[in-house]
């Protein structure tokens, strides 16, 4: 016969998933508020440093300290393609195309990356602050329900002895939505974040692209 699962065993369980979900919550509020907060820095250390150079080649050669983040990165993807097409000269099928579009292809690609590492945890905080509730619900529905066994098997129905057992466990309940609400508000905080960092990322490929077409023009 399978071995019987006590209810406290169950509730005990809900309430440490609920902390685990609590633990990973908070790592990833952290980390990605720091996460954000370097981006931000880079870019606009890197953006000033880009535009006050004279050429794109002095802008291919900053300092490493400046070219650091997601704008830096897709500037230098769009440099290592600028660089390899003209080497490569049309012999491989990779820079067959019209040159501006092949660039731009190849910029949007590295963006789309920069992209997914910001959105990196966010689908676990969408869950997590979805789930949560639910799983303190399950929690509470045991533990009502061990409740009132107890409470049958002890024949004594006084509010002294119903409550007690009740309000703990509607304990998992508030505990699943405490869990809950800073998921949520972080998950779309950072949502706006990422919309916010990708159309800054948008408008400096738009940018780099016109420079690059007018630097070939100039030739």
């Amino acid at each position: 016969m399978p071995h019987h699962i006590a209810p406290e065993v169950i509730i005990d369980g809900t309430l440490y998933t609920l902390l685990a979900f609590s633990v990973v919550t908070w790592t990833l509020i952290l980390f990605k508020i720091w996460q954000f907060t370097k981006n931000s820095f880079y870019n606009r250390a890197f953006n000033k440093a880009f535009w006050d150079a004279a050429n794109l080649e002095q802008a291919k050669t900053l300092p490493v300290e400046v070219a650091r983040g997601p704008q830096a990165r897709i500037a230098q993807q769009g440099f290592a393609w600028m660089s390899e097409s003209q080497q490569s000269e049309g012999q491989s099928l990779k820079y067959r195309g019209v040159p501006s579009e092949l660039l731009e292809h190849s910029l949007l690609v590295q963006m789309q990356q920069e992209q997914h590492a910001m959105e990196s945890g966010l689908t676990m905080l969408a869950s997590i602050g979805s789930t949560s509730p639910f799983v303190g619900l399950f929690g509470t529905v045991l533990g009502i329900m061990h409740a009132m066994h107890e409470i049958t098997a002890s024949g004594s129905t006084s509010l002294d002895v119903v409550a007690g057992p009740i309000g703990d466990a509607l304990v998992a309940t508030a505990i699943g939505i405490a869990v809950a609400v800073p998921a949520v508000l972080a998950y779309n905080f950072f949502l706006r974040r990422v919309k916010q960092q990708r159309a800054g990322l948008e408008n400096f490929v738009v940018s780099f692209m016109h420079i690059a077409s007018s630097d070939e023009c100039q030739r």
